[in-house]
């Protein structure tokens, strides 16, 4: 790609840009929200038509008048949100667009051996028989790949494919791109963590605010060049300075927390302006911990304690009053109304604040508390009325967080706070979770990534198999000791 331009009203979403790939390589594709990658892998798979520029595939200048004809050309694109019918089988799906005929029905036995074949041959472990709405994402992500390969694909753009699959998933997959990448199949991929950049791509390429950034070997750049090509800044600056220290009262003690073949024998203190940092890998019971906390779930044994009194909380509406607010994991579907606007998010939680006589909702308080949140956060959108499904994922995650502060916690649980966004983003996340400590906000902080679990928290617990195994003040933790313990009788 070549000299690539691309504008929509009021806004020029690419400048210039130059992007190519080779047989066989693996690219990073990697930039802030905003900076170009979708825009740029929409005119690549045909979505969009760029204002000027050329595009050469095989050594030929191509023009690509829409999806089918790249598709037909073998660009494929596996989106972050996967693009599967739940109600169909495998088969059905891999061959969705060229189903196999018998005169004028379904060839229901040629579909199936067909798709199975291409399962095996890939090492899939996959039933092209079963309905894809009873498969995990990460084997959905699979069947996405298979799909892909049904066209013949030569390049396949893969759009940030390990942002809802666990561990085990995604080690799977990065051994499927590597057998990819043997067969001359070149991979372009996009995502925002830095390890998996390191562990599967030969070549990175930056965007920044529509223009390139810089570009090279992945085994030549240290993680600080390509922060600076990212951000534009140091990556001493995404990590901010602790401000102040936190206190020595304990605002929340849980002991021996136990839900049978979750979790068990979990206890420990959180402290007023704390940040307390959990660790481990996916399936290791934190997520589940939290929701026990919150009251989303119930335990089978345990005591909880907020400032010095004991506490039964049965279900989220006890929780919210006892002061504790939780952010969770699944931004879209657990922590967003995506038709509403962002407005109406920010007020969710607390509509009834902006109630009045006959619980009438006064729009005009309402609207003002949620400009002074998009102020205060810095919540980048044209407006509190803009429907939260247009904001970027660290603006939607920000909306977010102002719902909860909107309930004055005392105690905020954030559930891989950063996933999905980009760096700029999670700096200012960062931010504010240190002014929120800073004036006395306890938190606690899920995250899988340990440079940010090191880089952000207090104090950090790690969990294995449902059990605390280590525990480690911020200066005496390293990645190395946090992955012994997050491994223990895994």
């Amino acid at each position: 790609m070549k000299s690539i331009c691309k504008s929509f009203p009021g806004v020029k979403a690419l400048d210039d840009v130059h992007f190519s790939i080779h047989r066989g390589e693996v690219v990073g594709l990697l930039g802030e929200n905003g900076a170009g990658k979708s825009t740029l892998m929409k005119i690549l798979s045909g979505i969009y038509t760029p204002d000027s520029g050329e595009i050469q595939f095989e050594g030929k200048n191509v023009t690509l008048n829409g999806p089918k004809q790249s598709q037909n050309m073998g660009i494929s694109i596996i989106h972050q949100e996967l693009n599967l019918l739940p109600h169909l089988t495998v088969a059905e799906n891999i061959f969705i667009q060229s189903l196999p005929k018998k005169g004028l029905k379904l060839d229901r036995k040629k579909l199936f051996s067909e798709a199975q074949k291409l399962l095996d041959d890939l090492g899939f472990d996959i039933d092209s028989r079963s309905l894809v709405e009873d498969l995990t994402v990460g084997t959905q992500q699979m069947v996405e790949i298979a799909k892909a390969l049904s066209f013949q694909s030569k390049v396949i753009i893969m759009d940030e494919p390990t942002s809802a699959i666990t561990e085990q998933e995604a080690a799977k997959l990065f051994q499927i791109i590597k057998t990819l990448k043997e067969k001359g199949i070149g991979i372009v991929y996009i995502s925002h963590r830095m390890e998996e950049i390191y562990e599967i791509c030969d070549r990175v390429v930056v965007l920044r605010d529509g223009c390139n950034a810089g570009e090279g070997d992945s085994k030549e750049l240290s993680p600080e060049q390509i922060v600076n090509m990212l951000a534009g800044r140091e990556m001493s600056q995404i990590y901010p300075e602790r401000a102040k220290e936190h206190g020595d009262r304990v605002v929340l003690e849980v002991k021996e927390f136990t839900r049978k073949g979750t979790f068990e024998d979990i206890s420990f203190q959180l402290y007023e302006g704390e940040i307390l940092g959990f660790s481990g890998l996916m399936g290791s019971g934190r997520t589940e911990v939290m929701e026990s906390i919150f009251g989303s779930t119930s335990i089978n044994s345990g005591q909880m304690w907020i400032e010095n009194q004991e506490v039964k909380i049965k279900s989220t509406r006890d929780a919210i009053k006892y002061g504790l607010a939780l952010v969770p994991e699944d931004r879209r579907h657990q922590g967003m109304v995506g038709e509403f606007t962002v407005t109406q998010n920010i007020t969710l939680s607390t509509l009834k604040k902006f109630s009045g006589f006959l619980q009438k909702v006064n729009f005009r308080k309402e609207r003002e508390t949620a400009e002074s949140y998009i102020s205060q956060l810095k919540i980048k959108t044209p407006s509190g009325d803009t429907v939260i499904s247009n904001l970027s994922g660290g603006n939607q995650q920000k909306a977010i967080i102002a719902k909860w502060l909107e309930s004055k916690p005392k105690i905020l649980i954030l559930d891989e706070p950063t996933r999905g966004i980009d760096i700029g983003a999670k700096s200012e996340i960062y931010q504010i979770m240190l002014e929120l400590a800073a004036k006395g906000t306890s938190i606690i902080m899920i995250s899988s990534e340990l440079p940010e679990v090191i880089g952000i928290s207090d104090r950090i617990l790690v969990m294995a198999s449902g059990k605390i195994t280590g525990e480690f003040k911020k200066e005496e933790a390293t990645p190395e000791k946090i992955m012994l313990c997050a491994t223990k009788g895994v």
